[in-house]
């Protein structure tokens, strides 16, 4: 792939493109960039509410090519019988290569998400380099295991990959959540068909060109571009062996009982409505800093996003007054301006979903403190202020529901079983935290919280070596460390007479 510009602010459309592939976006189908005679579907650039570039429609015809040439190209057995510490070669050049080209990336996806430039740089391509290097670390230790049995048999297991796998990503986290399938999909020696965001697509064409040049072969990995109709088409093709997915929860049993009528494998990281949980014994400064960035964190826009605030009730008025105070003052604006905290929303649909929860809010009675979406100019850009809703009940839709921006409920506790129920009320279980300086207190709430992953005096660190994944409606599955290349794995029983 030629060196090319870099994507700003100047000239987002061109510049956006020439970084992407140097022309029109297309279709990668089979290793071939096809499909420039197709419908185009428009992306905007949410800081300004313009167009920046135009993307290709994938048909139904053009997943049926994909799935074809994925399920030619692992039985063809080029990748799948190659030897393990060979495919975790390619990855690691996978890896090198997406660090050399790590400002582009960076600029690229700022451009399309509207999310700062910043955290583009040190979260997204960073972690998304991470991912490859460590899924390429791990392909040689896949290893089945000798069994003793009492019949005279010889008997092993065998590690064996799924063959094609259908990876549906959002647009929040584009290239992360996109590589936490396509590297342990491509670990284990599997083809992957990448859907992803209608909204977010740049990067993702970008990673296509950049696995190719790491010698990813033919078929083996190919990207859609398009609405949800190619998501449906995807999941449905019975040439699929595995859909991984993540994304709203009410997306996501969709395509789990569509997986499910076609008995496919299916990984779904869905919606969350994470509690954090603040006692009076906790460093109250700190627990309000990470109360603050737990919530205004990619504009709110993260599904472990710490969107539910519970304070004991002795400290409940001191912790509620910094958190307004505080997160009034996290600088909005520009993303490619160096000191911007919250960039705008990513589409239209996301901040207005916003403004409605505010909206009726206010019609509710609920005390809204802080802007929230309500003074944002869509024409000027998505943006939306950090609102906090304050003494909200357990069994409000402010409490229920997923808003996906960066608004915020606080609600007091009394005793720590209530503060255990109040976290745990709800249909989510994706994450959850608690801030204390009682050691038993941390492993004993810990230990109850039905979340899938749990910050104590922290929120929103994560490690590629630990899993992610959800309880109740949060999902199934997990992605990252050893147990997300397991969901890429079939276990095969191997029984020889003696």
């Amino acid at each position: 792939m030629p060196q090319t510009a870099t994507a700003r602010p100047g000239n987002p459309g061109a510049d956006a493109m020439a970084t992407v592939l140097g022309q029109p976006a297309t279709l990668f189908i089979g290793g071939t960039w096809t499909g420039a005679d197709c419908q185009r579907r428009s992306v905007i650039n949410p800081a300004t509410g313009t167009e920046i570039a135009t993307v290709a429609e994938a048909t139904a015809d053009d997943v049926a090519r994909a799935v074809g040439a994925a399920r030619s190209a692992f039985d063809g057995g080029s990748w799948r019988t190659l030897p393990a510490r060979e495919r975790g070669r390619v990855l690691l050049w996978a890896a090198d290569l997406l660090r050399k080209q790590s400002e582009d990336f960076a600029r690229l996806e700022s451009l399309d998400t509207g999310k700062p430039l910043t955290l583009s740089r040190i979260i997204d391509i960073a972690t998304a380099a991470d991912m490859l290097e460590y899924y390429g670390s791990l392909p040689g230790s896949i290893e089945g295991a000798v069994r003793s049995t009492a019949a005279p048999m010889m008997a092993y297991t065998r590690r064996e990959p799924l063959g094609v796998v259908a990876a549906i990503t959002p647009f929040n986290f584009t290239l992360v959540l996109s590589v936490s399938k396509i590297a342990p999909a491509l670990a284990a020696g599997n083809a992957i068909v990448h859907k992803p965001s209608e909204e977010t697509p740049l990067t993702a064409l970008r990673m296509a060109a950049l696995l190719a040049e790491a010698g990813i072969p033919a078929g083996m990995f190919s990207v859609l571009t398009g609405g949800a109709e190619v998501g449906q088409a995807l999941v449905a093709d019975p040439r699929v062996d595995k859909v991984a997915f993540t994304g709203s929860t009410a997306v996501g049993r969709k395509i789990a009982a569509v997986a499910g009528g076609n008995l496919q494998r299916v990984t779904v990281e869905l919606g969350g409505k994470s509690a954090n949980l603040i006692f009076a014994d906790a460093d109250i400064e700190a627990a309000v800093g990470t109360a603050i960035s737990g919530f205004v964190y990619n504009t709110g826009q993260f599904c472990m996003a710490g969107s539910r605030i519970l304070v004991e009730r002795s400290v409940y008025g001191e912790v509620l007054d910094a958190i307004v105070e505080g997160a009034a003052r996290v600088p909005v604006g520009n993303p490619f301006d160096e000191a911007t905290v919250i960039g705008p929303m990513t589409g239209p649909r996301h901040l207005e979903k916003v403004r409605s929860f505010l909206r009726r809010a206010g019609e509710d009675g609920v005390r809204v403190l802080g802007a929230g979406g309500g003074d944002a100019d869509s024409s000027a850009g998505y943006y939306a202020r950090p609102a906090v809703l304050a003494d909200v009940a357990q069994d409000s839709p402010f409490v229920q529901e997923e808003i996906f921006g960066p608004v915020l409920t606080v609600q007091p506790f009394d005793s720590e079983p209530e503060a255990i129920g109040l976290a745990n009320g709800t249909s989510y279980g994706l994450a959850a935290g608690l801030q204390t300086r009682d050691l038993g207190r941390a492993h004993r709430v810990a230990a109850e919280l039905r979340a899938g992953l749990v910050w104590v005096n922290g929120w929103g660190v994560l490690d590629i070596a630990m899993p992610i994944g959800g309880y109740k409606a949060s999902g199934y599955g997990r992605e990252c460390g050893p147990e997300g290349l397991d969901e890429y794995l079939h276990t095969k029983s191997v029984l020889i007479s003696m």
